[in-house]
């Protein structure tokens, strides 16, 4: 398969990256971002622009790829709600309605979160904003997947670029052994992340909206 990855140089993104560059079944990957990846891999492209939702360079290619993995976004902590939404629900948006547009038949994959409210009426403003962005997504004419992981831990070396979440890390790194025995379900790790991404690309998933467990059940082999 061919696939378009929007946040690669993120923590989430990176391990997606990855995974993909190291499983037979993905023949390409088109990273799009601000910046350059830096890696050299004879899969690997890259659209390195100011406006990463501007498709419009490859606008003729976009009927042969076979999914997207949406692993761009922001921390809420600290922003108003108009700037997360801004970043959150309308740069997703705009990029998930260019996409259908243009192939309908493609597999479109959103990194959410655990807690993200579908009824978009949640006391908190990041779930509602998640919230909107999913239902807007499963609502446009393509294959529509929401991931909602739990804790995520960077692998292979990768390190958030949130101060807030590289302390967390920093804190609960030695007991992420301890805290997956403790509660299974509410880990994932980049890793598991990209391998699910990439069976549900190839296979699809009962379920429009996975949870931290189901996202784990779909990527083992």
């Amino acid at each position: 398969m061919k696939v378009i990855l929007f946040g690669a140089t993120g923590m989430i993104g990176h391990g997606v990256l990855n995974e993909c560059l190291g499983d037979e079944r993905v023949e390409q990957v088109l990273a799009v971002g601000r910046s350059s990846l830096g890696i050299e891999n004879p899969k690997l492209r890259e659209l390195v622009q100011p406006d990463p939702t501007d498709l419009s360079a490859i606008a003729g290619e976009l009927p042969e790829f076979d999914a997207c993995f949406f692993c761009l976004g922001v921390s809420s902590v600290g922003m108003k709600e108009q700037d997360y939404r801004r970043i959150t629900y309308d740069l997703t948006l705009k990029v998930g309605r260019t996409l259908a547009a243009a192939n309908p038949k493609l597999t479109f994959v959103y990194v959410s979160g655990q807690g993200t409210d579908s009824s978009e009426k949640s006391r908190s403003m990041w779930a509602r904003v998640k919230g909107k962005t999913e239902n807007d997504l499963l609502a446009l004419p393509f294959q529509a997947y929401m991931f909602r992981p739990g804790f995520v831990q960077p692998m292979d070396g990768v390190v958030s670029k949130t101060p807030l979440y590289r302390a967390a890390y920093a804190v609960t790194g030695p007991l992420i052994p301890l805290l997956k025995r403790l509660a299974p379900n509410a880990f994932n790790d980049n890793r598991e992340i990209g391998r699910a991404m990439i069976a549900i690309a190839a296979s699809g998933a009962d379920s429009h909206v996975l949870t931290s467990r189901q996202i784990s059940a779909h990527a083992r082999p």
